[in-house]
């Protein structure tokens, strides 16, 4: 066991639905998906503390093992604090290559909140 795998903790992908809102459209709904173990690493760059000061959201570095491949705009909830991310990168893009020891995968992704509440 690494440290790194040491960090990871429970997440539970979130999944969109869409449900009749009895007024002949649909509302949106999220519901619980599959479990992950990540680790969100809040980014303490000057260009995310830059964005903050502007008022954008917080920005974070989701690190999985290589066997998750999150994908942009995927949605997951960290299970300790309920904390809400969407990842605004490509999973395929950041591995650690196939002779590493290291086994991992890094995106980005914005706190978030569900549209729906």
């Amino acid at each position: 066991m690494s440290l790194l795998s040491e960090s990871y903790e429970p997440f539970v992908m979130l999944d969109k639905t869409t449900a009749p809102d009895g007024y002949g459209g649909f509302v949106p709904q999220w519901v619980e998906g599959a479990g992950i173990e990540a680790t969100a690493v809040f980014n303490t760059s000057i260009e995310a503390r830059i964005g903050g000061v502007q008022g954008l959201t917080n920005v974070y570095d989701i690190i999985t093992p290589k066997s998750v491949t999150l994908e942009y705009h995927d949605v997951l909830k960290r299970l300790s604090d309920n904390k809400i991310f969407r990842v605004t990168s490509d999973g395929s893009d950041k591995k650690t290559p196939r002779s590493a020891t290291l086994d991992m995968r890094l995106v980005t992704a914005e706190e978030w909140s569900l549209p729906n509440g």
